[in-house]
């Protein structure tokens, strides 16, 4: 292929896509940045940057005691911290840099499918490893699988299945639409007659400014639900019907 339109390459017989390797990268360069910025020169009498990330940690913490009541939630603060960050910023990549050429873009994360079923994959895996460490593997097959009544094994099947696929797909679809719209709005402004680029740039201005607004809510919402639903799922590993 000719320079500048390769988007994949093979490694190992795998396909990789530099869309997602660079943004997914970026992303993580990002929260590792904030975090350091944010932890350093800590002290007991706390400035503005260190009540920031006390505030963002007693957040998290706050969504898994509400969902893990138990011992076990406390375990698990760390990664659902960690987990809400990463998605919050990853959520907000796309509004502010999303640019690149033909072979590989600048984007969210979150708004490719893959990465978003990858983390509700590692999710659902982190729930069910809090599962089989509690009960052990008969327990944790009964209490998730067989319970309340054996009768229900293929509904519960189902339901796994079903948490899986609403777990990624829920916040891939509100970031790749918000990410959609903009560049619709974008394409608004810069039409191609010339003779009305003036105008549309001028309505095109506060209808970007809107949607980004509206898009920061929308992308802190998703972050707040998968973090939720992340708790929720670990609860019900750990918890005993």
């Amino acid at each position: 292929m000719p320079s500048g339109t390769l988007k994949t390459f093979q490694y190992l017989g795998l396909t990789f896509d530099w869309t997602t390797i660079i943004s997914t990268s970026m992303a993580f360069v990002l929260v590792l940045a904030i975090v350091i910025f944010l932890s350093r020169k800590l002290s007991i009498r706390p400035g503005k940057r260190q009540n920031f990330l006390e505030w963002t940690i007693d957040f998290t913490n706050r969504i898994v005691k509400d969902q893990i009541p138990t011992a076990e939630g406390s375990t698990y603060r760390l990664y659902i911290f960690t987990l809400f960050l990463f998605i919050f910023v990853s959520n907000q990549m796309g509004l502010f840099l999303q640019f690149g050429s033909d072979s590989a873009q600048i984007k969210s994360p979150t708004a490719v499918p893959l990465v978003t079923m990858t983390m509700a994959l590692i999710t659902l895996m982190v729930a069910r490893f809090a599962g089989v460490g509690k009960f052990g593997y008969k327990g944790y097959f009964r209490n998730t699988y067989l319970a309340p009544i054996p009768v229900l094994f293929p509904i519960n099947i189902l339901e796994q299945f079903t948490n899986f696929l609403t777990l990624g797909l829920r916040i891939y679809g509100n970031i790749f639409a918000g990410e959609i719209l903009l560049t619709l709005i974008s394409g608004f402004a810069l039409p191609s007659d010339k003779l009305s680029s003036p105008l549309s740039f001028i309505l095109a201005i506060p209808l970007e400014l809107a949607w980004q607004a509206f898009s920061i809510l929308i992308g802190s919402i998703q972050a707040f639900v998968f973090a939720t639903l992340t708790s929720v799922y670990i609860s019900q590993m750990v918890t005993k019907e």
